[in-house]
């Protein structure tokens, strides 16, 4: 089938399970109170993606605080007791982020309860994502390690440590999130993509790396005003992850000012086109999904591209994110009806 669909991962949590349209939000509630919750709104968001026709669902990191810090909260060797302010993505915006105080080591499974939740309740095929090793080091503060490089590879072994696990739950696309391959692109070449592939190592269900410009919150909005008309931070690592293991790429393309024509340098991949602009609102029409999966597919095999989300929409109100995803799965459809 041309053009299946996906999210890029996460999506609103509904308002009995945490604050609404916030990121980092409070829990509304706690213990086995919070842990059904979790469980409900992982099944609701099931039904939804379901019945918008997305053909590899997530469990819309429900059980989730955060993309980065719900991996963190099960190692040990992290001080959350005790965080500090801290500049993200090179000072982008700051945030309170827990320390690395000691070797790192995992306590047990991390994502198993919403894994199985997810796999036992739908038959479609099932992605997770997991934040990358590069991610994880800009989103916390280091007092053991002293070394940037080794303390993302240490975070990658523990990573790839969960993602086995995941496939063996039965998940059939493992997707790290990358979102500071585009802030670090000297260090992505230098040691970024080796900490990745170091993540994804031994792994035979499908993998991706998922790379953007952020979530649809005002300091990453703000920023994007500064980058100029085009958007070209990506030729410099496009052929490097083009060269890795890894097998699909998701890139924003909706609403944004990569040039398409990049997207020719990952001709090895298969690209998670982004159709549905997180940032805005504004919900787009089948026709908009199809636009853009044609511009798309003047420099990438139409065979090879898949169509999702620009990035998660954790922070979007809940009935925009519903009517984004229908209007994904609709669009997708219609692509497939005139450009199949």
């Amino acid at each position: 089938m041309l053009f299946p669909t996906t999210i890029a991962g996460s999506l609103p949590k509904p308002e009995w399970l945490a604050e609404p349209n916030m990121l980092w939000a409070p829990w509304k509630s706690g213990g086995d109170e919070l842990a059904r919750a979790k469980r409900d709104a992982t099944l609701i968001w099931l039904k939804i993606q379901e019945d918008a026709g997305i053909d590899i669902v997530t469990e819309g990191e429900q059980a989730r605080q955060h993309f980065v810090h719900g991996f963190l909260e099960k190692i040990e060797g992290i001080d959350f007791a005790h965080k500090v302010e801290m500049g993200i993505r090179k000072d982008r915006y700051k945030a309170m982020v827990p320390q690395v105080v000691a070797p790192l080591r995992l306590k047990g499974r991390v994502h198993d309860f919403e894994a199985r939740v997810a796999r036992t309740h739908t038959k479609k095929q099932l992605k997770f994502t997991l934040p990358g090793p590069m991610t994880i080091i800009d989103t916390i503060a280091d007092r053991y390690y002293g070394d940037r490089v080794k303390m993302a590879f240490a975070f990658a072994e523990l990573l790839n440590e969960e993602a086995k696990a995941l496939q063996a739950d039965g998940v059939d696309l493992v997707q790290f999130d990358e979102p500071a391959f585009n802030v670090y692109m000297d260090e992505v070449n230098d040691w970024g993509i080796k900490a990745l592939e170091r993540a994804a190592q031994g792994l035979s269900c499908a993998t991706a790396v998922h790379i953007c410009y952020g979530y649809g919150i005002k300091a990453n909005t703000d920023w994007k005003e500064t980058l100029g008309s085009q958007w070209r931070q990506y030729e410099q690592i496009f052929p490097a992850i083009d060269a890795s293991p890894i097998q699909q790429v998701a890139i924003e393309c909706r609403n944004s000012k990569v040039p398409l024509d990049l997207l020719a340098l990952l001709k090895n991949k298969i690209v998670q086109a982004g159709v549905i602009d997180v940032a805005s609102d504004t919900v787009e029409t089948a026709e908009d999904v199809v636009k853009v999966i044609e511009a798309v597919s003047q420099f990438v095999p139409k065979s090879n591209i898949i169509a999702t989300t620009n990035c998660g929409m954790a922070p979007m109100r809940r009935e925009i994110a519903e009517a984004k995803l229908m209007a994904l799965g609709a669009g997708a459809a219609l692509a497939r009806e005139r450009l199949g």
